[in-house]
């Protein structure tokens, strides 16, 4: 029996609003230099897809297709899945799914997102070659799970207990982000894993599913796909913008008896906010973790990135400062999260040129 083909999908989204202003439309989270070493994250991706695949696709809106080209000049126009425009997960991996299965139907998919920070070469290609081989071989949809570190609150978790078996094990349920005294049950109990959103699966088997979870769906995106190859990408993008935004997990991954989790423990982190990124910067003998040139006084626990001149501090405890060309984000590290209420308030006023 011949070896299914390994295809790996590396969705490449848009800017993340909690890490303004230097994620924007034009510089989205992806192409962003917070890999090692400073590179940008999706040549990362693009370099751990390469461990296990057979071939690289990456997924992403239209409007993004030179930002890509720029940052990873080895990919090449047929190696591009364009959405013509963010309509979430579900819309982005069933336009995936439906693209690929009329070049490599038998093919096993694997969904690598561009924005993740990983670490731990051996451990990560173990996992994904684990769950290549569980989706090759069972009618199961596989998902890579992270054995938590810590109770954190800000990740969702999936429930599958037990042993492995073959390396796997038998999802039982998600679970949306927990109060920190769940999140502290799930450390002590074990059989929690954060969700990754790392996925894999035979291309036939995921088509089944979003028949049986999401029919209309997938009959919509069919259309979609039958406009691209009749040459009306007029039509394509004006059927694919009518789709309701919805996420893979909520639309499948939550319904589905067919899903596995391949258990996981190398040093990963989807960097949300700038407080998380500093998280994993090495401050000095005064908490301060500084990018650029600055000058700080009387400053401690605080985070500097700065761009194109001096950032000068006095007196600052627990705050971040993000300097761009032409705009300066000052809010306490506890509030990081809130950034995104910028983003909302610039998009109210139609400041695009922020954006």
């Amino acid at each position: 029996m011949t070896a299914a083909k390994t295809v790996v999908v590396i969705p490449a989204g848009g800017a993340g609003t909690r890490l303004w202003p230097r994620s924007r439309s034009s510089t989205p989270k992806h192409v962003l230099p917070f890999a090692e070493k400073g590179r940008p994250l999706l040549p990362a991706t693009y370099e751990r897809a390469r461990w296990v695949a057979d071939e690289v696709y990456v997924l992403t809106e239209a409007r993004q297709r030179d930002i890509v080209r720029d940052v990873l000049p080895q990919i090449d126009a047929g190696h591009l899945i364009l959405e013509p425009s963010a309509r979430g997960t579900t819309n982005a991996y069933g336009l995936a799914a439906l693209t690929l299965a009329e070049r490599s139907p038998n093919a096993v998919m694997v969904a690598l997102p561009a924005d993740h920070v990983v670490h731990g070469a051996a451990e990560i290609k173990r996992a994904v070659r684990t769950a290549v081989t569980a989706a090759a071989t069972s009618d199961n949809l596989v998902t890579v799970g992270l054995k938590p570190s810590f109770p954190s609150t800000g990740l969702g978790y999936i429930h599958a207990p037990g042993r492995p078996s073959k390396g796997t094990l038998r999802v039982k349920r998600f679970i949306e982000k927990p109060n920190a005294a769940t999140a502290r049950r799930f450390l002590r109990e074990g059989g929690y894993y954060w969700n990754l959103a790392w996925f894999c699966w035979r291309i036939e088997v995921f088509l089944e599913e979003l028949t049986r979870h999401a029919p209309g769906r997938l009959n919509a995106l069919r259309k979609v796909v039958a406009a691209r190859q009749a040459g009306d990408e007029a039509e394509a993008t004006r059927l694919y913008n009518r789709l309701p935004i919805e996420v893979i997990d909520r639309t499948v991954m939550e319904k589905t008896d067919r899903l596995l989790l391949v258990p996981a423990t190398f040093d990963w982190a989807d960097i949300g906010n700038w407080a998380e990124l500093g998280d994993r910067l090495h401050p000095d003998a005064h908490g301060n973790s500084v990018e650029g040139e600055a000058v700080l006084i009387d400053t401690s626990d605080s985070l500097v990135f700065g761009d194109r001149r001096l950032v000068a501090a006095i007196g600052l405890r627990d705050m971040i400062i993000v300097d761009t060309e032409d705009a300066l984000l000052v809010v306490p590290r506890s509030r990081a999260q809130d950034v995104r209420e910028v983003v909302e308030a610039l998009k109210r006023a139609r400041k695009t040129r922020y954006l």
